[in-house]
């Protein structure tokens, strides 16, 4: 599969009304942004509409239609937008941008992380480091790992061909529309492509292309 797959244009298509489409435009892959999301959040905050958004704590932005549970920790820099749901436990550690219609789960922690919009890590799942665009849903306890253990740069992997992303930490780049099945976790630097879905218990290595689904063998079926 050639690295032309893994640009940004593949795996989220803004339009100009969104509040990050210079950011993902801006780049040619998408772990480019990773770096910029705390400034994109800083600037970004300040120009939301004091009528629909309420400035609870210090750089930190909350949709008034959003419903934020008791228990849950919210640090800056952070914008929730409408009708998110933050669930009891949840920790949310700064550098997090949650699109509207999304949810936040019981023991969840997001760190350096957009979710887009309609995004679910609704129980124990850890999102680091990492994009997710809409409609992504991760199953309970599937996480992103986003760190070697030697330490050494995150290097993105399709079939045979590689990417030196030149980052240490760097967890996942998710698509529109993706599964993650229950307990899978997702080697750093791993992107699934739009409308693909992963086995639960999987440890998925090399990204996956669109359309397709990653079986426990690492084996990789075609959905249409």
């Amino acid at each position: 599969m050639p690295l032309n797959f893994l640009k940004t244009k593949h795996f989220f298509h803004p339009n100009s009304d969104e509040p990050f489409y210079s950011l993902l435009e801006s780049s040619v892959y998408p772990w480019e942004i990773l770096s910029e999301i705390a400034s994109f959040i800083d600037s970004l905050g300040p120009l939301l509409s004091h009528d629909l958004f309420d400035q609870i704590g210090e750089n930190i932005w909350v949709s008034r239609s959003a419903t934020i549970a008791d228990y849950a920790t919210i640090k800056g820099p952070t914008i929730i937008c409408e009708n998110v749901e933050v669930r009891p436990g949840a920790y949310i550690r700064g550098n997090v941008y949650i699109g509207s219609d999304s949810v936040v789960g019981n023991s969840s922690e997001l760190k350096n992380v957009l979710l887009l919009g309609r995004v679910d890590v609704p129980h124990f799942n850890y999102i680091g480091d990492s994009i997710l665009s809409y409609g992504a849903h991760m199953g309970a306890g599937s996480i992103t790992s986003n760190l070697r253990a030697d330490r050494e740069n995150i290097t993105v992997r399709m079939g045979s061909e590689k990417i030196d992303t030149g980052l240490r930490k760097f967890g996942a780049m998710i698509a529109e529309n993706v599964e993650v099945g229950c307990n899978a976790v997702l080697n750093p630097g791993v992107c699934l492509g739009a409308n693909s879905v992963v086995y639960p218990l999987s440890c998925v290595r090399v990204s996956v292309p669109a359309d397709c689904i990653h079986k426990h063998s690492g084996e990789l079926v075609s959905r249409v």
